[in-house]
């Protein structure tokens, strides 16, 4: 938006000029409510609507700031100022593609169109009309035309000095080049858009949006040093302004997505739980089922598997897709028919590489649980073949742990290891605790099929504390399993009851499930899971899951 007129120099003390002065220093809520009231008393000029537009956006009030933008260019066009209204015009398209109104955004862009149809302005709103056809054609595949309309706008952009258009279109030329596989360009450019970003060359709008686009590209290309330092980034940003909310959301769930994989799992718990939160209200915005398939796959590491379930629900209701997780919870639940059924269909709908291989993850995993050895060895081929293109540390991992995986398949444990350790290697350099586990069970199992049990016994140590540590409940039960570690069936502290209870409560049930099931009342369960607790020293259903796996008792 434009920027804001400046303030009196007498600094007299009425809510248009203390309005004016929060926008300048950008505390939002104050410039919001301060430019209301001042619009009460007499309507504001157009340029003093944007202001008013931009305060209430950045403070999660996007329908009223949609509504105040729309006056705006209405007054701009009353005015005869056709560039001015059609500026008006893109940035309530661009906030409606933001929040998912594709109808809505389409009919402004139209509209802008139009008004710069005529051809006698020559100004920067050419320009900025260009992003959207750039976005377009990237959300359908169309890399060419995608990459030419972002660098049209850039030279309009360039030509006007626009910081907020060359900044838009050096990071839509990024992210067109990384889906044409040129990922190097593209990385530098998108870099180049944030330096723009964090030196607050730009308006917040075009700041908030970048960083999340940004963010989200790095997680497409499995950059995930980069997708920690920008998120770090954004959080400061964030901070910087508490009263903007927008954006806050998208940080979340990226930041949940990073402590999980830093194997800080109740951290990332709480960011995703609080981005579901903030991306929900007060209208489910994109992104916000991202966040709740987070919380699902959370709840599936720990083996919570009826939470997870729900929350996976919870995630396709709002238009994100619950796999490769859903399937991957089959698997851990025992429907290996389901699971693979589900992750076949999975891996003939998704195309695009960066969502795909991760699918090809999960599908090695499954393949080889149903002693499917050609399926599994031609998904981790395929996962190879798009790890060579990414070249990323994070990608080349996982790739490597499900080659690994396959030829211990194939009776080949002595080309396993090699394979197996380079994939540990780098989980261990990017910090992921979990998966350096998960690839030290493999390597126990290569030592052991070369007949080197003292090798396998102490991977498979070291990987099981790392799994108790995190509350891994499901992989304790296949490692407790490897090293032969039985334990006792019944625990003397606990009734038979207890142990019927217990039984359930880490199979993933509710207490009115077990209720149900045991044909007891769900106040009984209740006191049964307390006891459960008390005698066993533990805080949690969580606790008490990984307990009963590690006494296998389920």
């Amino acid at each position: 938006m434009n920027s804001t007129p400046k303030t009196s120099k007498s600094r007299a003390a009425n809510p248009l000029d203390q309005g004016r002065e929060a926008l300048r220093k950008q505390a939002w809520s104050t410039a919001f409510s301060q430019l209301s009231a001042a619009d009460r008393e007499a309507e504001l000029e157009p340029a003093d609507l944007q202001g008013l537009a931009l305060a209430a956006y950045l403070i999660g009030k996007e329908a009223y700031g949609a509504e105040i933008l729309a006056r705006a260019h209405q007054r701009f066009l009353s005015e005869g100022d056709t560039p001015a209204a059609a500026r008006c015009a893109f940035w309530l398209a661009f906030a409606l593609l933001n929040d998912g109104d594709f109808a809505q955004a389409g009919g402004w862009l139209a509209r802008a169109r139009r008004l710069l149809a005529d051809g006698q302005s020559d100004c920067v709103e050419h320009g900025l009309l260009m992003i959207p056809t750039g976005i377009r054609a990237l959300r359908e595949g169309d890399h060419v035309t995608a990459y030419a309309a972002f660098v049209e706008a850039g030279a309009i952009g360039e030509r006007f000095a626009d910081n907020d258009l060359m900044t838009l279109a050096r990071h839509g030329q990024g992210r067109a080049l990384i889906r044409r596989g040129e990922t190097a360009r593209g990385i530098s450019l998108l870099d180049e858009a944030m330096v723009a970003v964090t030196a607050g060359e730009v308006s917040p709008m075009v700041a908030g949006g970048v960083y999340c686009s940004v963010i989200e590209a790095c997680s497409e290309i499995f950059d995930m040093r980069r997708a920690h330092e920008w998120t770090s980034a954004l959080e400061r940003w964030c901070n910087s302004q508490p009263e903007a909310v927008p954006y806050r959301g998208h940080c979340l769930v990226r930041r949940a997505e990073i402590l999980q994989l830093q194997g800080a799992w109740a951290d990332a718990m709480e960011q995703a739980k609080q981005a579901c939160t903030r991306l929900s209200q007060p209208t489910p915005k994109p992104g916000a089922g991202a966040a709740y398939y987070r919380v699902g796959e959370l709840h599936r590491l720990r083996g919570e598997f009826a939470e997870a379930e729900d929350w996976y629900r919870q995630a396709n209701q709002r238009e994100q897709m619950p796999q490769p997780g859903l399937a991957q919870l089959r698997l851990a639940q025992g429907q290996l028919d389901a699971a693979e059924t589900a992750i076949r269909h999975v891996a003939d709908e998704v195309k695009e590489e960066g969502s795909r291989s991760r699918v090809l993850d999960a599908y090695v995993e499954i393949a080889l649980a149903v002693n499917n050895i050609p399926a599994a060895r031609q998904a981790a081929d395929e996962l190879s073949q798009i790890a060579a293109r990414f070249n990323s540390q994070l990608l080349n991992a996982v790739s490597a742990r499900a080659n690994g995986a396959v030829l211990l398949a194939e009776k080949d444990a002595r080309g396993a290891l090699p394979t197996l350790r380079q994939a540990l290697a780098v989980w261990r350099e990017l910090e992921a605790p979990y998966q350096a586990a998960q690839v030290q069970v493999l390597i126990a199992i290569a030592c052991r099929e070369q007949g080197n049990e003292a090798s396998a016994e102490m991977e498979l140590h070291a990987a099981r504390n790392v799994f108790e540590q995190l509350g891994a409940a499901p992989d304790l039960v296949r490692i407790d399993a490897l090293l032969n570690n039985a334990g006792p069936k019944v625990e003397g502290p606990l009734t038979g009851r207890e142990l019927e209870v217990l039984r359930q409560v880490a199979s993933g049930l509710t207490n009115r499930d077990i209720a149900v099931k045991l044909n007891i009342s769900e106040k009984t369960v209740a006191r049964h899971v307390s006891n459960i607790f008390i005698k066993l020293d533990l805080s949690s259903r969580a606790a008490a899951t990984a307990y009963a796996y590690r006494h296998r008792l389920v």
